[in-house]
């Protein structure tokens, strides 16, 4: 009888184990590129958090819009989540000035997850923040590839090859933080590099 509770103890340990696991790894997300996310976003500002409240399943963070770089044509006053981080659920800080970018639900509702991408404001560097007002824009019709390692050819005339990752985490390299992807008169895409402005 004994063997038998141990048996079903342990069986009881390794589902739950393995439960915890599989919560854990449920949100996944490649890294995307400032200029990829923005082209792929339904929504891209700057907001100040301002307040937070639990809405049913979700996390609502009220928000003072600063600036639309693209979206609809109105000011939203607040940004929904997920409560649960396996479900990519985002935690902001209170009066912290951040980037989004992210989806708008059938309701208007501006929704976003750790997949999209957000950064603190302060963060960005002149070239990021100069970019999201034109230059992203006039590139969607190009599409970066990351490339992690060699070889890693570029398969159409339309792409750029994201190659900041064979030397580092690939946010701090210079093209992420210094480049965008444009498309040439000749219909190629190719990395423009940007000068550095100061942070404002």
């Amino acid at each position: 009888m004994t063997v038998s509770v141990s048996s079903c103890f342990i069986t009881l340990v390794v589902l739950f184990l393995w439960r915890i696991e599989d919560i854990a790894e449920a949100c996944r997300c490649a890294p995307v590129h400032l200029q990829q996310a923005f082209c792929n976003a339904d929504v891209v500002i700057r907001a100040k958090v301002v307040g937070v409240e639990v809405v049913s399943r979700d996390t609502k963070y009220d928000i003072q819009q600063l600036k639309m770089f693209k979206g609809p044509d109105r000011v939203i006053h607040a940004i929904f989540t997920s409560s649960s981080s396996a479900s990519c659920g985002v935690t902001l800080e209170i009066n912290k000035e951040y980037l989004f970018t992210g989806s708008l639900n059938t309701d208007g509702r501006m929704h976003i997850g750790m997949c999209d991408f957000i950064q603190y404001w302060d963060d960005l560097n002149g070239t990021q923040k100069k970019s999201l007002t034109r230059r992203y824009r006039t590139g969607c019709a190009c599409t970066i590839i990351r490339c992690s390692s060699l070889p890693c050819p570029v398969s159409a005339p339309d792409e750029c090859l994201w190659t900041d990752w064979l030397l580092n985490d690939g946010q701090s390299g210079p093209q992420a933080k210094y480049s965008a992807c444009l498309m040439s008169f000749a219909g190629s895409c190719y990395w423009y590099r940007g000068m550095d402005q100061s942070k404002k």
